[in-house]
């Protein structure tokens, strides 16, 4: 069998096109010796409310181009860690799987991790547990310019419409809230509306050729 690996930023949360780009590869490397930069998905999601898509973001402690994304810490001076279970529960709380994949969540908020690497690899750990992608997942011990397997860092910019990009045809599926569906949400938007149908509806969202 081919040995596919890819190289990704790793985020928070991750938007749905995240998943859709990394299904099907054997290995995901997550990059964890580039410098950190603000304003992108590493600190932030997006969520579906009643009436508008509102975005969670975690504050972090520094956090200059200067320093490695492994050195960023989350700021608990913040009760962020309120606002999001809040937010989540909100969105998703009459979500047909909420029930079922909420407390997960909710049990890492709770670890108060300082890191925000460490904070974002758990939630992607539990992610794809549950989306039940097999992938191994493996972090970087240096950073490379040029490496041998695939590279999508600096791919997925959350300032960038995702129909820029050519990763992700959105595939609607039932959302709580509004008559137009919302695209590329967070992935935990897609987990509690369509629970184990998740990784079909990823398939399904890739972009044909």
């Amino acid at each position: 069998m081919e040995k596919k690996e890819l190289l990704v930023d790793l985020f928070y949360l991750p938007p749905i096109e995240f998943f859709v780009a990394i299904e099907g590869y054997n290995k995901i490397v997550l990059e964890r010796e580039g410098n950190y930069q603000k304003q992108t998905y590493r600190n932030r999601a997006q969520i579906h409310l009643s009436n508008k898509v509102e975005t969670l973001s975690i504050p972090i402690i520094g956090g200059n181009k200067k320093v490695k994304y492994s050195k960023v810490k989350i700021d608990y001076g913040q009760k962020w860690q309120n606002v999001h279970l809040r937010g989540i529960k909100s969105a998703y709380g009459k979500a047909p799987y909420f029930e079922y994949y909420y407390p997960y969540f909710e049990d890492i908020f709770n670890e108060q991790i300082d890191s925000l690497f460490e904070l974002n690899h758990k939630l992607l750990t539990l992610c794809l547990k549950l989306l039940q992608i097999k992938a191994k997942v493996e972090v970087s011990s240096k950073y490379e310019e040029g490496p041998e397997m695939a590279d999508l860092r600096g791919k997925i910019v959350a300032k960038q419409s995702y129909e820029a990009r050519g990763i992700y045809t959105p595939e609607p599926y039932n959302q709580l809230f509004g008559l137009d569906f919302a695209p590329n949400l967070s992935i935990i938007d897609l987990l509690f509306c369509e629970g184990p149908g998740s990784l079909e509806l990823i398939r399904r969202s890739k972009k044909k050729n």
